[in-house]
C-alpha cells in the first residue's frame, strides 16, 4: 500500500508581513516577492502529483494555492477552516504600535499567548476547525495520493498538533514557517499520521 500524503503550505509573502503587520482574517494580497515564492514553489508541489489542492479563502492563500494548482492541472477548492487565527482588536496593527500600546500584552502575542485577545479566536477553536479539515482532506484522498491545503503560519502550526494529538502548546514550539515553507505529512500502516518534513 502507498502511503497517502498532506502538505501544508503557507502563502507567499504580503507587504503587511514584511512591514510585520498582524493580518489575522484581514485581507491582503500577495507582494512581488511573495507571487514569486509562490511561482517557484508551485513546481516543487507539483511534483508530489497532488489530486486536491484546498485554500483558505483569503486572498494570500488563494493566490498562492491557484498557482500551485495551476501547474498540478487543477482547481483549488476554498475551504474557510484553513484561515488564519481571528486576532480580534490587533488586527491592522504593526508590531511596533501593539508594542506602544501595552507591552505586556504585545510580549504575550509574541510568545504566541494568544488566550484572550479581545475579539480573537481562542487557539483551541482554531485547532478544531483546522484539524476538522484535514481529516475531511485526508478522507478524500485515495490510496498513494496526495492533498495539498495552502494556509497560514500560526493556523498550520495549531491545526498541525491537533491533527496529530500533540498538545496544542507543541505548536508553539514549532519554529514559525517562512512565506511558502511546507510541512509534509504521511500517513502509517496503521492509519495515523507522522510528521515527514517541517518548513522546507
Amino acid at each position: 500500500m502507498t502511503a497517502r500524503r498532506i502538505v501544508l503550505l503557507r502563502h507567499g509573502r504580503t507587504s503587511w508581513n514584511a512591514t510585520r503587520r498582524v493580518q489575522g482574517q484581514l485581507d491582503s494580497e500577495l507582494d512581488e516577492v511573495g507571487l514569486e515564492q509562490a511561482r517557484a514553489v508551485a513546481p516543487v508541489v507539483a511534483a508530489m502529483a497532488p489530486a486536491l489542492v484546498w485554500t483558505s479563502d483569503l486572498a494570500r492563500a488563494r493566490v498562492t494555492a491557484e498557482t500551485v494548482a495551476k501547474e498540478a492541472g487543477l482547481v483549488p477548492t476554498h475551504d474557510g477552516r484553513l484561515r488564519e487565527f481571528r486576532l480580534g482588536e490587533l488586527q491592522g496593527l504593526t508590531h511596533d504600535e501593539i508594542r506602544e500600546r501595552d507591552p505586556e500584552a504585545f510580549a504575550r502575542f509574541r510568545s504566541g499567548d494568544w488566550e484572550g485577545i479581545p475579539g480573537a479566536e481562542s487557539p483551541q477553536e482554531v485547532a478544531d476547525r483546522y484539524a476538522a479539515c484535514l481529516r475531511d482532506l485526508a478522507a478524500a484522498l485515495g490510496e498513494g495520493q496526495c492533498g495539498v491545503a495552502v494556509s497560514h503560519g500560526a493556523a498550520i502550526r495549531t491545526g498541525l498538533a491537533a491533527f496529530l494529538g500533540w498538545p496544542l502548546s507543541v505548536g508553539q514550539d514549532l519554529r514559525a514557517l517562512g512565506n511558502c515553507g511546507r510541512v509534509v505529512l504521511e500517513q502509517r500502516v496503521t492509519g495515523g499520521w507522522a510528521l515527514a518534513s517541517y518548513n522546507a
